[in-house]
């Protein structure tokens, strides 16, 4: 065989390996535009999802051709986007857009990757569109369909629902029988719906219809209680749920009121007022909210690895991680002060802490240095300097002010920066104990544990330190921070720190 036909042969042999790969249906993509919903077709090729492009040019009024040497134009209003069978690549206007695949036959219908709609349709296409493949939505125009992510939370004998939308969309919280609705201001909704533990409170949360969400109630239910915060670019709703108080003064009184009583769950709300619930979840503990600060995060990447490791998503990743292992095992309320790839400036990542009134603050971020081998965690407390902090301690004063409700309390100052400084021994204390759970653990920095006038942790004002938790300048250790058998490893340690930190406090407390 000679070496034309040899390469002939490859090329034959390649094609039909592209073409021969199995295809089978998967879950089509929910179409929203202004006149409705329709689904669009989606194709599965190994584990690439496809769209044919048949089925696009009738949805957005294409023209397809395909032309010689595989070649195939794809034109929109005099807009052109060219493809090619054998490159996982397309052209606009002389510019290469990549694709996570190239195009594929299914008998006489080219198909092309879903992405293929973000990537390179949205250039020629006059009319806004949004892929949301996770959740299988395509957005078609400006339609107000915000992500909305619900989570579950136990607090003691209560629950509670924090429900965030992203960007702002309003919403009315109403009770209707066995069920709460949610109902938002929005064309629909891309919701996730979280898992439910069977507890009595909360059965299941469900999409009631394209805008709202159902919450079916349980057999413990009592009273709920809606609260509504803007954030950076969403809105949060954190709906709290107690259990209903049951009567126990004699043998013969009933487990729970009767209907249309004051702690009757179907009761209207002007009959009785619903309970105080600040207090849901909260045990004696010394620590009952813990708030952790994921690093960097939107055009701010922080550190990135030779291996492409962006300290942004290493530090949300890691603090997921924390949070669920502190609520999974010590039942504390966990504040992430973001919870997505967004940016929050310095302040507003103490204030967050502060406002919320955390007992903690554990910030998150990974290190860097020119020395290649340079590897290790290390824990930072705040320092001021020495004269600034005698003459704050110094100045430390209280004022009264009226209240509400007549009378009078004292109120402790202290300028914002300087929020700190009452608890600098406390920082250090846990900054010591992270140490020592992180020793044969954790590799450690030849300096451990240091001192450091770092702005996010001089306004918290609780124990606060920040965990840098290795160097993604090491090749090694970049390897070492992404894989999932340390970070388990690193969480566990952090858990264990915390808890002994708890610990503390409440034996000093119990010793005053």
């Amino acid at each position: 065989m000679n070496l034309r036909a040899l390469s002939l042969f490859i090329l034959v042999v390649v094609v039909n390996g592209i073409q021969g790969q199995p295809l089978s249906p998967a879950a089509p993509l929910t179409v929203l535009s202004k006149e409705g919903r329709r689904p669009l077709a989606v194709t599965l090729v190994g584990d690439q999802e496809f769209v044919a492009l048949d089925d696009l040019a009738v949805l957005f009024q294409l023209t397809v051709r395909e032309e010689t040497l595989g070649a195939i134009t794809v034109s929109y209003k005099g807009k052109t986007i060219v493809l090619t069978t054998d490159q996982a690549l397309a052209s606009v206007a002389g510019k290469l857009i990549s694709l996570p695949a190239a195009p594929v036959r299914s008998g006489r219908r080219s198909l092309v990757p879903v992405e293929f709609i973000s990537r390179a349709l949205t250039t020629v296409y006059d009319t806004r569109l949004d892929l949301r493949k996770p959740s299988h939505l395509l957005v078609v125009g400006d339609l107000r369909v915000p992500r909305v992510t619900i989570r579950y939370e136990a607090l003691g004998t209560g629950a509670r629902l924090t429900i965030d939308a992203a960007p702002r969309a309003a919403s009315v919280v109403s009770q209707e029988n066995d069920r709460l609705a949610i109902k938002f201001d929005a064309d629909a909704l891309d919701v996730a719906l979280p898992q439910i533990p069977a507890q009595g409170l909360i059965q299941a949360v469900r999409v009631a219809d394209a805008v709202s969400i159902a919450v079916d109630l349980g057999p413990r239910f009592g009273a709920f209680r809606a609260t509504a915060q803007p954030l950076d670019a969403a809105s949060r709703l954190t709906i709290d749920v107690v259990a209903a108080q049951t009567d126990t003064s004699s043998p013969g009184s009933p487990a729970s009121p009767s209907p249309g009583s004051p702690g009757s769950p179907t009761a209207a709300p002007s009959a009785a007022p619903l309970p105080d619930l600040s207090g849901v979840g909260q045990s004696a503990s010394a620590i009952r909210t813990i708030a952790i600060d994921p690093g960097h995060g939107g055009d701010d990447t922080g550190v990135v690895g030779s291996g492409g490791t962006k300290e942004k998503d290493l530090t949300l990743a890691v603090a997921r991680r924390v949070k669920a292992a502190i609520e999974g095992r010590l039942g504390i309320r966990v504040l992430l002060t973001r919870d997505e790839d967004k940016k929050v400036p310095l302040d507003d990542r103490s204030a967050a802490a502060n406002n919320n009134k955390a007992d903690l603050f554990l910030g998150l971020h990974a290190s860097a240095s020119l020395r290649r081998g340079t590897t290790g965690a290390a824990i930072f407390y705040a320092a001021f300097d020495k004269d600034a902090e005698d003459k704050a301690r110094a100045s430390l004063g209280t004022e009264r002010l009226p209240t509400f409700t007549g009378g009078s309390r004292d109120i402790e100052l202290l300028t914002w920066d300087l929020a700190q400084i009452r608890h600098v021994d406390r920082s250090e204390q846990l900054a010591h104990l992270l140490e020592q759970q992180f020793h044969d653990r954790v590799p450690l920095s030849p300096h451990p544990v240091e001192r450091a006038p770092l702005h996010v942790l001089e306004s918290a004002n609780m124990p606060a330190v920040i965990v840098e938790i290795g160097y993604l300048t090491n090749v090694d250790q970049e390897k070492q921070l992404t894989a999932n058998e340390f970070q388990n490893t690193l969480v566990q340690a952090i858990v264990d720190a915390i808890v002994k930190f708890r610990d503390a406090l409440d034996a000093d407390r119990g010793t005053r």
